[in-house]
């Protein structure tokens, strides 16, 4: 019974993992491009302020999203953990310990849009700022979310570096998988970076974009699929590894 449901247990953490990545992927592009896109109007605090209190029920829905998704990060970062540690423990730990870095930081920085919500409330005691002033708050906390984030990015690059390798390494998992998780690392520690050492990063965003969104996405997608419907191939492989 007991060798039985260690047996399985791989297949579980498997698909575990793989609806969680695909379940974040989900709501990460709801609130990021059907939310934040869609309210947040780059230099125009005014604008921004009005969208989102025409739009608060969205926006709340919006960062319900992201704590759902910071969720996930934990429990994934678990379930990967448990999965990859046959290959090299240590590494597998160092990943989970970046994924969670990542979490925390992305938490704290999603912290700023309940203070957005709270300077749009209209409550008495803010009466005592202008209309301008609130709006120019209003976009300095969203510029706070963005920064802390880019700060979060950074461990997250790192994670998808050292799982890439894991999975390269594993000899049960698709080579490919690894190295576009190792390239998309690579991009979001190219972009964060750039974001902080170039004034006229805008001027090069598309291409940032696309360096940090190509393998990232394929990679994350690829990884997410073949764990719900190729994970039963780990079993005998986690078993061996045991041996």
């Amino acid at each position: 019974m007991t060798n039985g449901i260690a047996e399985k247990s791989p297949v579980v953490f498997a698909r575990f993992a793989g609806f969680g990545l695909l379940l974040m992927f989900i709501l990460a592009i709801f609130a990021n491009f059907f939310v934040l896109e869609s309210l947040i109007i780059p230099g125009d605090a005014a604008r921004t302020a009005n969208n989102i209190i025409a739009n608060e029920l969205l926006f709340r829905f919006g960062i319900s999203s992201f704590i759902i998704v910071l969720i996930l990060d934990v429990l994934v970062a678990w379930a990967l953990y448990i999965l990859l540690k046959p290959i090299n423990k240590g590494l597998a730990l160092l990943a989970a310990l970046f994924r969670l870095i990542y979490a925390a930081l992305f938490g704290v920085a999603l912290y700023n849009f309940l203070s957005v919500l709270q300077l749009l409330s209209g409550a008495n005691y803010l009466k005592v700022f202008e209309t301008d002033q609130l709006h120019a708050q209003v976009m300095l906390f969203i510029n706070a979310f963005s920064n802390g984030w880019v700060i979060g990015l950074v461990f997250f690059g790192f994670h998808l570096f050292v799982v890439g390798y894991l999975i390269f390494k594993s000899g049960f998992m698709p080579r490919i998988i690894g190295i576009l998780l190792i390239m998309a690392s690579i991009g979001y520690l190219i972009d964060s970076f750039a974001k902080v050492l170039l004034s006229n990063y805008t001027d090069y965003e598309t291409i940032f974009i696309l360096i940090v969104a190509v393998p990232g996405v394929v990679g994350e997608v690829s990884l997410a699929m073949w764990l719900l419907f190729k994970g039963n191939k780990i079993p005998e492989m986690v078993l061996k590894s045991k041996k």
